[in-house]
């Protein structure tokens, strides 16, 4: 995304002083732009409303409404709306519940320093993990952490390190019963997902387009009712 077109962000946290920064964090290298702050969960929905950003940022913890409620509640009219958590707090049940309610991102404020990148890529279609996360998720869903990046099914990591990934499953072989649905081809981008691949990665380990992985994506998550990557990932090794 150019300087010319920055990326749009609401922010809200309940510590003014916090937000305040995370706005000149974000915004140093003029390829965001933070269209609005807030101090309130029960804030964001009107903000959004209001500004229709390309994301939205929302810290968790907040004394009126919680992010992940306020996030919810934006999501149940603006399906389409990019939620992304930004909390000091890599707590399982706050990843599900974000991951549940179809969150683009759980990321950790110390790992501030790689916002815009994280969000540029949010933008570009990724779910983003902060990389405690992503070691919370591999655990949530019962790998082990150094086996591959299911955790970030395809996600951009928001923090180093990045592992390699684990040979892929057969097709089938460890499809759980979402999959029954799926056609063949889809149980095998399935299984890729849940490996932890990117659609370029997936693209060239099946000889197809970028288009037809996103395209198949899609009807995998339309026929699974599932939000995310990451969902499917969860789904596939549950």
């Amino acid at each position: 995304m150019s300087a010319a077109h920055p990326l749009s962000v609401v922010l809200v946290d309940d510590d003014a002083l916090v937000g305040s920064s995370l706005r000149t964090i974000l915004e140093a290298r003029g390829t965001v732009t933070v269209a609005a702050l807030g101090t309130k969960g029960a804030e964001a929905a009107a903000l959004y409303e209001a500004h229709r950003p390309d994301i939205i940022l929302l810290d968790i913890r907040m004394p009126d409404m919680s992010g992940l409620a306020a996030g919810a509640a934006i999501l149940a009219t603006h399906p389409e709306a990019r939620v992304v958590f930004l909390t000091t707090f890599a707590d399982d049940d706050y990843i599900v519940q974000a991951l549940r309610i179809g969150a683009r991102g759980y990321l950790i404020k110390q790992e501030a320093a790689g916002l815009a990148e994280a969000l540029s890529a949010v933008m570009e279609g990724q779910m983003v993990l902060g990389s405690d996360v992503t070691e919370r998720v591999a655990a949530l869903i019962g790998r082990p952490t150094g086996s591959g990046s299911a955790a970030d099914s395809g996600a951009h990591p928001a923090g180093p390190g990045a592992s390699h990934h684990a040979p892929t499953p057969p097709a089938g072989e460890n499809a759980p019963a979402f999959a029954a649905g799926l056609t063949e081809r889809e149980r095998d981008i399935a299984a890729l997902i849940a490996e932890g691949l990117d659609n370029r990665e997936i693209a060239r380990a099946l000889y197809l387009s970028e288009g037809t992985v996103r395209n198949h994506i899609s009807a995998i998550l339309q026929k699974a009712g599932l939000k995310s990557r990451t969902q499917i990932a969860i789904a596939w090794w549950r």
